[in-house]
């Protein structure tokens, strides 16, 4: 495994090789301290299995860059860490294309969960910038449509259906765990609890499935 890690703060990178050994002890993980060392690195290593980007760089904006990687390497997987917690931080990364957006002050174990999790197939959005009180969320926030991923939109499409996990899971060509953390995520998104809601949600939204 090759992991690309840009952060601007020297410490913080050397803590994160330590946790990151953790997730690969062979992996091979190369430093950028900044957007320009960041887009150089992955022009020079085109095997590259992970990204984690901060998003604010003494150089630009991460955010800038994660869109610059995702439109020059399309699938790339790219995770943000950041210091903020911010929903709307939050939100920008997975329009961006970014499979997890990570505190920075998560625990080393929820990190490593969050990119197993990610390098599986799934999407890590904290529960925190999630779970929130009416009275904490923005106004636009009921106005706005969830942000579901073309995956998170199949395995919905097919739960809804009626469809048992294991068809699901066949028909995608997933794994049945793989399934489930797609269809929790769809869920919290949609901010239901069962496929039930989803689809009165679904209506309500008039969200348009993929084709295919």
């Amino acid at each position: 495994m090759k992991i690309l890690l840009v952060d601007d703060h020297a410490l913080f990178r050397a803590g994160l090789v330590h946790v990151l050994r953790q997730l690969d002890s062979d992996a091979q993980i190369i430093e950028a301290g900044n957007c320009a060392q960041a887009l150089a690195a992955a022009a020079t290593n085109t095997d590259l299995s992970l990204v984690l980007l901060d998003l604010h760089m003494p150089d630009g904006n991460g955010l800038v860059t994660l869109d610059t990687l995702k439109e020059r390497y399309p699938g790339l997987v790219m995770v943000v860490l950041s210091a903020s917690e911010s929903r709307q931080d939050m939100q920008n990364a997975i329009k961006k294309g970014a499979l997890g957006f990570i505190p920075k002050s998560e625990t080393p174990e929820v990190m490593l969960s969050a990119l197993r999790l990610v390098i599986a197939g799934g999407v890590y959005v904290p529960p925190q910038l999630i779970d929130r009180k009416p009275d904490q969320q923005n106004p636009q926030d009921d106005k706005a449509s969830p942000n579901l991923t073309p995956r998170q939109l199949q395995v919905l499409a097919l739960a809804i259906d009626g469809k048992p996990y294991k068809i699901i899971a066949r028909e995608l060509g997933l794994a049945e765990p793989t399934v489930k953390t797609h269809l929790i995520a769809a869920f919290r998104a949609l901010g239901v609890s069962n496929r039930m809601q989803a689809a009165r949600k679904v209506q309500e939204l008039k969200l348009q499935f993929p084709t295919s």
